[in-house]
């Protein structure tokens, strides 16, 4: 709100009842608006008052996204382990096919593993706005 706040000495006393208040309540929080004072003076004198919207689809779709990802992390450390365990056995020669075709698909899933981050990245900038 501009400077006039200063300027405010007069007073209004309303009375309501549990339900009124309930109900200006709610609006005041789903608001931007900082203080119920301010939510009530832009309602009376008509300023525009921004309000959030919360999607719960998304809400769900965003928790199974952060666990997908974090299952995925986790299964992507395990096969970089592997990989490790098995560069030791490169001596032997039929190892090393499997060790060349190992490292292909290693190399396709961390690809796909950077994808979904930066999806559920993107998610999760529009969920929180």
């Amino acid at each position: 709100m501009e400077r006039e706040n200063s300027n405010r000495s007069r007073r209004i006393t309303l009375r309501l009842t549990e339900k009124e208040y309930a109900k200006i309540e709610s609006l005041f929080k789903a608001s931007t608006c900082r203080k119920l004072s301010d939510y009530v003076r832009r309602h009376l004198f008509s300023r525009p008052i921004t309000s959030t919207y919360r999607n719960e689809s998304l809400d769900e779709l965003m928790e199974e996204t952060i666990v997908l990802s974090s299952e995925l992390r986790a299964i992507g450390n395990n096969i970089n382990q592997i990989a490790r365990k098995i560069n030791t056995l490169k001596m032997i020669p039929e190892f090393k096919t499997q060790l060349f075709l190992f490292d292909l698909e290693r190399k396709v899933l961390s690809n796909k593993l950077e994808a979904i981050s930066s999806h559920t990245q993107k998610i999760s900038e529009q969920w929180l706005q």
